[in-house]
């Protein structure tokens, strides 16, 4: 069994993935993982490959290539990455987490230990920033659920709950 779990930032996509790996006991990887994997392997840290990825759009398409790579070697699998449902053919369940902006803004300021106000404005620039880099790469409207087989509000639930709401899904699909 192989899922994605997409969202925007401060939806709750990386606590889901490590809820659903502990209660399936399933592995489960994200972008950020590899991103770490691909600073590991040229010799940089984190924020030395960060400021390398900055303008280039094949670190990007790396990225999305590796998650597709280890979907496709997986039998069970759960992939966390924002786009991750755009790259893992092979995907048995879709999900995209949405939150409220004000719960995100709230959220992020709280792990990142910053003002409200500024995670909002960060979260702005941000996300105009990534929609349009996902476009211009990819082709990708990061607004379009289509591709999503189910959409869950994580304000209106807990990650417990979230987890259970997927496992019964999983059930009769």
């Amino acid at each position: 069994m192989i899922i994605t779990i997409g969202g925007l930032a401060g939806t709750g996509t990386t606590t889901l993935a490590e809820v659903l790996s502990e209660k399936l006991d399933v592995p489960y990887i994200s972008a950020g993982f590899i991103f770490r994997e691909m600073a590991a392997e040229k010799g940089m840290s984190v924020l030395e490959f960060s400021e390398f990825a900055e303008g280039n759009d094949d670190i990007d398409k790396e990225i999305d290539k590796r998650q597709a790579e280890k979907a496709k070697s997986s039998d069970n699998l759960i992939i966390e990455g924002r786009l991750s449902a755009y790259f893992v053919d092979n995907a048995d369940l879709r999900i995209w987490l949405m939150t409220p902006f004000d719960v995100r803004s709230q959220r992020i300021s709280q792990r990142e230990e910053k003002s409200v106000e500024v995670a909002k404005d960060e979260i702005i620039i941000r996300e105009k920033s990534e929609a349009l880099r996902y476009m211009e790469i990819h082709n990708i409207d990061i607004n379009n659920m289509e591709i999503y087989d189910i959409i869950i509000n994580t304000d209106s639930f807990d990650p417990q709950s979230i987890s259970e709401i997927i496992i019964q899904t999983l059930k009769v699909i």
